[in-house]
Parts: structure tokens; C-alpha cells; sequence
């Protein structure tokens, strides 16, 4: 149960922090909006100890990354360099947990978790994106998976871990180069979001 002062507290935190919490389904639970303040339709809806409903206005950062997804969306078949292959080249630096010929890992730089870690292919041969997969994608999408169950030992998560391929807009992807998340570290829940 959570204490008036908890609950006092929680209504203090800025939105932009509510994020974690909502995840965690800590302090949150005592968080009391009102509708004029949140309208938005994603808005996350939920009960409180008492069982009344209450609505929480998504974080602000929540809204830049699905604005970044769709602006991302706009140009992700055009055949530029993205950041991964930037990454590729070394021209960006990132600290890799695994790459063999046509793999490459490394740590995200905005973890969700105490381990994120990127698995991308080394050539994106049209997989910007999981639906855009054909057949002869078979190989690599394997060695993909393989290749996070490689990151998870190797960051020590191998007993529980996730691995997540947003899929365009609606899903959040902002990067038009196909990448799997490793996620560990931390429990997990379900559903995911």
C-alpha cells in the first residue's frame, strides 16, 4: 500500500521521470493527473490501490521518440549511411561486445536496462527493417539471433534475457538498419509496452 506521503511525493515528480517508474510500477500507482492535463489517446491507464482509474500522461520523452521514428521513417530506403554504419567504419566510436564477419555488437549509448546491448548486420543489403525480409535473408537473421545469444553470455545475462526488433513508426524504430536490443540485467515484464 502506498503511504499519502509516497503518494504526495510521486505528484511532485516531473513527468519527464515518471518514464522509469511507470516501468518499474513504483510510486506511480499513487500518481493522480487529471484528464485536462493528459488527452492524448496513448496515455497510459491504470488503477490505483483504491481501483479507481487514473490516467498518466506519457513522458516527453516518450513523444520525441515517436516524432524521431516517424521523421526517421520518411527517408529509411533512400541509401544513405546511417549511424550503424558510421559505427561499421569506426568512424563513430562504440564499445563492441562481439563482431565476427557479419555481425556487430555493441553497447547502446541510452540503455534501458542495465545491459542493452545492439546487434546489427555489417551489411544491410535492403534490411532496414524486419519487414522488408526476404528469404534470402534467412542466413543473416539467424546469425543475428545467434549472435545475441554470443552477447548475453558474454554480459553475463544468459539465464533471462529479451531481444526486441521495433519495426518501423508505430513500433518506434528510429534507425533504418536492422538491429536487435538485448535487454537484461534487471527483471523483466510482461507485456512489454
Amino acid at each position: 500500500m502506498i503511504s499519502q506521503k509516497s503518494m504526495a511525493a510521486a505528484a511532485m515528480i516531473p513527468f519527464s521521470l515518471l518514464r522509469n517508474y511507470t516501468t518499474t510500477g513504483r510510486i506511480a500507482a499513487g500518481v493522480r493527473t487529471s484528464l485536462g492535463l493528459c488527452a492524448h489517446p496513448s496515455s497510459i491507464n491504470f488503477l490505483t490501490p483504491n481501483r479507481s482509474p487514473r490516467y498518466l500522461c506519457r513522458a516527453s520523452a516518450t513523444h520525441d521518440e515517436e516524432a524521431a521514428a516517424k521523421a526517421a521513417a520518411i527517408n529509411a530506403d533512400n541509401g544513405a549511411p546511417t549511424i550503424f554504419d558510421k559505427i561499421i567504419s569506426k568512424e563513430i566510436p562504440s564499445t563492441i561486445v562481439y563482431e565476427d564477419d557479419k555481425v556487430l555488437a555493441f553497447k547502446d549509448i541510452n540503455p534501458e536496462a542495465p545491459v542493452h546491448v545492439l546487434v546489427i548486420p555489417k551489411f544491410r543489403d535492403g534490411l532496414t527493417q524486419l519487414g522488408k525480409a526476404e528469404q534470402r535473408h534467412g542466413e543473416i537473421l539467424g546469425q543475428l539471433l545467434y549472435a545475441s545469444r554470443i552477447v548475453a553470455e558474454k554480459e553475463g545475462i544468459l539465464e533471462g534475457f529479451r531481444v526486441v526488433i521495433n519495426n518501423g513508426p508505430s513500433a518506434c524504430q528510429s534507425v533504418y538498419h536492422l538491429h536487435l536490443h538485448v535487454l537484461g540485467g534487471r527483471q523483466m515484464h510482461w507485456p512489454p509496452g
